[in-house]
């Protein structure tokens, strides 16, 4: 019989993809979720016998401690996830993102796996390729948040890091404070663009990619543990012009390159994904695929903006 897995952030962009992934696997699941952007994501879940529910915040230790203790591995996502939420409230995202994750090991065991979602916005704006020993010098609160959750991991032992690459695609919890979901939003609703920095670099994964990596931690999780992974494809170290015309390709829009003005997120580097790729994790979803899925999305639905995390 396959495990049971505690979800922190079961309701969330990643979580709500997750979740489905590993019952379809035959793990059972026990998520873990304040709710912050309702139940509707994982609603159609409970139809699933192995899916078990609890609503609490992550910084409630004997809440996590009560309902974690019949489960055989820890998938910790509950966060205040990306820049611009982060900013909005800087204190309430260092004690959600690092005393919350402090407080999901001091509610488990030890002896258990601890998968930690954290995010390359730790390593701040770097030159040249960016890999796992480096420094973390992060520019952000959040960036920031997730370092310092990421020492309390590495503290606990039994773990695995994963630094994501930017997410984005199509999920039950859609986001579009992401980069490519907001471009591709703005082609089809707004048909206009205006890119500042087009030659700033990012790097990407789908968020089904980002559900894969975490099936694959946890049946993988003895050659990788105590580690960290970059969690991306090289392939999708791209520019902000290269997704801003790959999508009018797809999409014909306005697009316009602004000479002055600038993100507030000032990210630009490239990723290497060598390390994860030798322990036998790679992405599978294309920026192709990806894309045209936001579009088909964006053409059926009449979406408001409160599908943004702020």
């Amino acid at each position: 019989m396959k495990k049971k897995i505690f979800v922190t952030g079961g309701a969330g962009f990643v979580g709500s993809v997750l979740i489905p992934v590993l019952l379809n696997q035959g793990y059972k699941v026990k998520a873990y979720d304040s709710l912050m952007y309702g139940v509707e994501p994982i609603a159609g879940l409970f139809l699933n016998p192995n899916f078990e529910f609890i609503k609490g915040d992550i910084r409630d230790v004997d809440r996590v401690k009560k309902f974690a203790q019949d489960c055989n591995a820890v998938i910790h996502l509950g966060a205040l996830v990306g820049y611009p939420i982060c900013k909005k409230d800087r204190k309430e995202a260092m004690s959600v993102n690092a005393y919350g994750t402090q407080s999901v090991i001091n509610g488990v065991s030890t002896r258990i796996p601890f998968i930690f979602a954290s995010t390359g916005s730790c390593y701040g704006n770097l030159e040249g390729i960016c890999k796992e020993d480096l420094p973390l010098k992060p520019l952000t609160i959040y960036g920031e948040s997730k370092a310092r959750a990421e020492g309390y991991v590495k503290e606990r032992g039994n773990f695995v890091i994963y630094r994501f690459a930017t997410g984005y695609g199509v999920s039950s919890r859609l986001r579009l404070d992401l980069m490519i979901n907001d471009f591709v939003y703005k082609a089809v609703k707004e048909k206009n663009l205006i890119v500042y920095e087009k030659n700033f670099q990012r790097t990407f994964i789908h968020v089904y990619d980002m559900a894969r990596s975490f099936i694959f931690a946890l049946e993988n999780f003895k050659k990788m543990k105590d580690e960290c992974y970059n969690v991306g494809s090289e392939k999708l170290n791209l520019t902000k012009q290269q997704i801003a015309e790959y999508i009018k390709k797809k999409m014909p829009y306005y697009l316009h390159y602004a000479d002055f003005g600038a993100d507030e997120d000032k990210r630009n580097y490239a990723v290497s994904y060598e390390k994860i790729r030798e322990v036998g994790f790679e992405t599978k979803v294309s920026l192709e695929t990806g894309i045209i899925q936001l579009i088909r999305l964006f053409k059926a639905l009449e979406i408001k903006r409160e599908y943004s995390n702020i």
